[in-house]
């Protein structure tokens, strides 16, 4: 998935993704869940606290 597909399918342009990627920015809170919810892992698999990806619902 690019960068653009990925800012589109969750409201904001490629380039603030690649901000977010790249580090320039730090990613607000809301963004961090919607990446999450997205790719169907917990928060803290993306901040890498666990290396389990599936959440326990």
């Amino acid at each position: 998935m690019t960068q653009q597909e990925l800012g589109e399918a969750l409201g904001f342009s490629q380039r603030t993704y690649a901000y977010y990627e790249s580090g320039q920015r730090m990613i607000p809170p809301q963004v961090l869940c919607a990446l999450a919810d997205f790719h169907q892992v917990s928060v803290d698999y993306i901040l890498e606290r666990t290396d389990q990806k599936k959440l326990n619902r």
